[in-house]
């Protein structure tokens, strides 16, 4: 399927907006790279999540470690660059959960979910303009009703499901 007419709106250091006409219908489409999320669980069965402040929101959300790829990058070698970044892990056993539009109603980001097993803690390196806090909870303990992160929620869903 493709539009009538296309153009871009708008280009950022990370987004790009494009005006499509479908049908004589104007929409406004976020172009993302695509993103991926991380459940990480260590030796004794805990799973990594990061806590930071989403300035969309105003809050400091509870979420899975996660990050947009970089040009170039596939999404595993993205996911394990963001687990060291943002958590300090490294190692283990991975493989793909699955994959999912984050909100296909304006945007094309694409996000990879992938499942580390095992990994090993050490130091994490982020990014200087973030603040993240490292929270490990046991996955006997966590309760998909107490995020409010979609990508936290989808992730630890293909975990449970799998």
């Amino acid at each position: 399927m493709r539009p009538d007419a296309s153009r871009v709106a708008w280009r950022g250091k990370l987004i790009a907006v494009t005006v499509e006409q479908w049908d004589g219908r104007e929409r406004e489409i976020v172009e993302h790279p695509g993103a991926v999320a991380i459940v990480a669980v260590d030796r004794d069965g805990r799973i990594a999540f990061i806590r930071q402040l989403r300035e969309a929101t105003r809050l400091r959300l509870l979420e899975l470690p996660a990050g947009t790829r970089e040009p170039g990058e596939g999404p595993l070698e993205t996911a394990k660059r963001e687990l060291h970044e943002e958590c300090g892990f490294t190692g283990g056993e991975w493989t793909r959960l699955g994959g999912f539009w984050t909100t296909p109603g304006f945007t094309r980001e694409y996000m990879d979910v992938f499942l580390a097993e095992g990994v090993d803690a050490g130091a994490a390196a982020p990014e200087p303009d973030e603040e993240l806090e490292l929270v490990l909870v046991h996955r006997d303990e966590i309760r998909l009703a107490d995020l409010e992160d979609t990508k936290s929620i989808a992730g630890l869903a293909l975990y449970f499901g799998r």
